[in-house]
């Protein structure tokens, strides 16, 4: 069964639940993880997947998602236990500003 192609989508677990088409980027959590980097920015054109990767973050490490790790079954960061045992384990703020517009300085 093809899947659909979702413009614009920026929460993550409504991707995977909808069985929208994804392109799997789990794999950034174990990259990012194990780079052990002080700080992260994360700079791509517009359109390009950042909230929806911020998302993907936010439910793989909140608190708040804590009970909601089957969204991340058969993606890759799921295939090993030192990973899944992470999921919904600490607390985290998530901040975007892909819905302010603004025209002028």
């Amino acid at each position: 069964m093809a899947r659909t192609v979702a413009i614009g989508h920026q929460d993550f677990k409504q991707v995977i639940e909808n069985n929208y088409f994804y392109i799997d980027k789990t794999d950034f959590i174990r990259k990012w993880w194990e780079n052990g980097d002080a700080v992260t920015l994360i700079t791509r054109p517009r359109r390009f997947g950042k909230t929806l990767n911020i998302s993907m973050l936010d439910y793989f490490f909140s608190v708040k998602h804590k009970e909601e790790g089957k969204i991340f079954e058969g993606l890759s960061v799921w295939q090993e236990e030192k990973y899944r045992a992470l999921q919904g384990t600490y607390p985290v703020i998530s901040l975007s500003f892909a819905n302010v517009k603004e025209t002028g300085y």
